[in-house]
């Protein structure tokens, strides 16, 4: 039986604090508010994100932040930065793993209570397509595999720790035919497809708490 009201702790970047949707359809406050119809007390989420960050940008961030830990869940969504700048998947691995380990530990080292999400696919965006500013349009297959490798390393790190995983890029991939899920900005998803993660995302927390 719930006696308190439950905390919740994203950390990430731009696909984290809702770029170009309004801060509540973001997916970590759609997240709460899917919960809060279901009688499930949460605060709002406590969320350390930016657009454009790395992981070792969020890491530096985390380093500097003071938080009332332990909090319930913890998600964690990091990695299309340093994919988009051309970062090598070994130092993506290293960082990512870091920042799992402190994830765990801001859920009160319960693997259990933390989430990770895969990276999206901005490849099939319009921001994509418009290519580069010498006209060349970017390789999209090539964005495409390195998120892919980028993903298999995210999960077998979480898979290593135990922790739940949630592959939301099908979803953005969804968005080559389907303009609705990407925000105006061309790039970034909708507050619809941002729906769609926060739903699996509270399924997971209520499974969690059951």
């Amino acid at each position: 039986m719930q006696n308190k009201s439950l905390r919740y702790l994203a950390l990430g970047d731009s696909y984290t604090i809702g770029e170009s949707v309004p801060m509540n359809k973001n997916f970590p406050h759609q997240t709460v508010a899917l919960l809060k119809k279901e009688k499930i007390d949460m605060d709002e989420p406590a969320i350390i994100a930016k657009t454009g960050w790395t992981t070792d940008e969020l890491q530096e961030q985390i380093s500097r932040t003071r938080l009332a830990v332990p909090f319930d869940f913890v998600t964690l969504l990091i990695g299309v930065n340093n994919q988009y700048r051309g970062r090598s998947a070994e130092e993506y691995a290293q960082q990512f793993e870091e920042l799992l380990q402190q994830a765990i530990s801001f859920a009160g080292d319960k693997p259990t209570h933390v989430i990770v999400l895969s990276i999206p696919d901005w490849g099939v965006t319009p921001f994509a397509e418009a290519g580069l500013p010498d006209g060349e349009g970017r390789d999209r297959n090539k964005i495409a595999k390195e998120i892919d490798a980028f993903n298999a390393i995210n999960e077998r790190i979480a898979k290593k720790y135990k922790v739940h995983y949630i592959n939301i890029t099908p979803f953005t991939r969804e968005a080559a035919s389907d303009k609705t899920l990407v925000a105006e900005d061309g790039l970034h998803p909708s507050a619809k497809d941002y729906g769609r993660w926060a739903e699996l995302v509270a399924k997971k927390i209520r499974e969690i708490i059951k």
